[in-house]
């Protein structure tokens, strides 16, 4: 039977770019592998030439001498036709190691990409569930006085029906994997080369469940939006990761589960700016106030406070709340409140204001300007 065509395998066109043949790689190879559609020989045969097709146009001068002479540049077929394996089974674990990369070794990209993050499949075809993140938005007084907070997360979750065993009416009947004759590995052939690799159908377990359960087809798992409480606590950064145990997804049958990573971010503040445990903010003054002193209504994160102007406050002065800043959150101890004043400049006077300042003005010595009068020797100095 003729091969069809690589691009047509993967429904890319032909000037689809490596990322655009990734992608496409991927959807398939979750759409049809086995361990999804058990005793389905159509979508086993549908994985293998899906996964040859992706190991030519996946790999830059395989494409390039596939585009020039087609299924000729092959001979029979790189991906195990010329060892009587028809279109033999592709290697699903380096693909997933180049798609995917993969510091973890192949057997835990596999298992990311299908549910199972938490390490080896076991020969029972149990397998730890994947490890989930979920971003967290949080106000800056929540991350000050630390809150709770509940989570909508679509995951994977037991499944009711089997209890989670994969297997209809309770009982777990198995069998030996079919592809793999119950050993767990198969022998791809590649041109001169015989590779022996973990089994795509029963993923090394060398056994496959009879009688799968209709609700989860024999995963033991299904996807579920679920609720989870989390506690937020008092003084936490933006970044901070928070890890709540066996909160990730559902092993498959069975496996353990993984874990949920909790990421903060603050949301920006009307108000406050954040330096650690330390706050700080700006606060408009009059001049009429900054000239002859008296007491500042200032804000604060717990309500209220006052702060002592000085005669003759200048702007840019800086005052200090002691413990009015945020928890830290190892030692529980209290930040400070940096507040910096802006003396306000009047912007629209009347007649008798401009008349009344510019007599003001008049009066004003230069033993009450002592800024100014630094500032003028200084540039006399320099002009010398």
């Amino acid at each position: 039977m003729a091969k069809r065509d690589y691009y047509e395998v993967l429904g890319v066109a032909r000037d689809a770019s490596e990322g655009e043949i990734k992608k496409a790689y991927r959807k398939l190879a979750v759409q049809f592998h086995p361990d999804k559609n058990p005793d389905n020989k159509e979508a086993e045969e549908k994985f293998k030439e899906i996964g040859e097709a992706y190991e030519i146009l996946g790999d830059s001068e395989k494409k390039a001498a596939y585009d020039r002479f087609g299924h000729a540049a092959f001979g029979q077929g790189v991906a195990g036709g010329a060892g009587g394996h028809g279109g033999g089974f592709h290697d699903p674990m380096d693909i997933f190691r180049e798609v995917f990369g993969g510091g973890g070794g192949a057997g835990s990209i596999f298992e990311e990409i299908f549910g199972g993050g938490g390490g080896r499949r076991q020969r029972s075809g149990k397998r730890g569930g994947s490890d989930l993140r979920y971003d967290l938005p949080i106000t800056l007084e929540e991350a000050a006085f630390g809150t709770e907070k509940e989570l909508e997360i679509e995951k994977f979750v037991g499944c009711d029906t089997c209890s989670g065993s994969g297997a209809a009416g309770g009982t777990r009947e198995v069998r030996k994997c079919p592809t793999c004759g119950g050993v767990g590995q198969v022998v791809t052939t590649r041109g001169f080369f015989q590779v022996q690799q973990t089994c795509p159908a029963c993923g090394g377990a060398g056994e496959s469940i009879s009688n799968p359960c209709q609700s989860c087809h024999g995963d033991g798992r299904v996807q579920k939006a679920t609720r989870i409480k989390m506690k937020i606590p008092a003084g936490i950064g933006e970044g901070s990761r928070l890890r709540s145990g066996g909160n990730g997804d559902a092993g498959v049958r069975g496996g353990p589960n993984g874990d949920l990573y909790v990421v903060i971010h603050i949301r920006p503040h009307d108000i406050f700016e954040r330096d650690r445990s330390d706050l700080f903010c700006e606060v408009p003054i009059a001049f009429s106030q900054a000239a002859l002193g008296g007491e500042l209504t200032v804000p604060t994160l717990e309500g209220k406070a006052s702060i002592k102007i000085p005669v003759g406050t200048q702007s840019g002065t800086t005052f200090r709340l002691r413990g009015k800043g945020l928890p830290d959150l190892n030692s529980g101890s209290k930040g400070d409140l940096l507040v910096n004043v802006q003396v306000e400049v009047p912007t629209r006077l009347n007649k008798l204001q401009e008349e009344k300042l510019r007599e003001f003005a008049g009066s004003i010595g230069e033993e009450n300007s002592p800024m100014r009068e630094s500032f003028i020797d200084k540039a006399k100095r320099f002009f010398k």
